[in-house]
């Protein structure tokens, strides 16, 4: 336990449930879109898929995580068809 808040102190936290569960879930997204783009040709569906990947990487909030997830994956929704 001591090991945590000596990682605590120096900034490092563990994400939350919620956080892991925004991450795979819109990683899991993004590669469906990518996949779905690329069988399509639809270079919009393909880097939004892209961008629904890589995302969770740049973004540290929780609640950015999922905004930022729903908004692209409505974006995905409409240049699905």
């Amino acid at each position: 336990m001591d090991e945590l808040k000596n990682l605590e102190s120096l900034g490092l936290v563990l994400p939350s449930p919620a956080y892991i569960s925004g991450a795979i879930l819109f990683g899991l997204f993004g590669y469906v879109a990518y996949r779905r783009g690329r069988k399509t040709s639809t270079p919009a569906l393909t880097w939004t898929g892209v961008a629904l990947m890589v995302y969770p990487y740049a973004v540290q909030q929780t609640w950015l995580l999922w905004g930022v997830g729903v908004a692209l994956c409505g974006w995905a929704y409409t240049k699905w068809h």
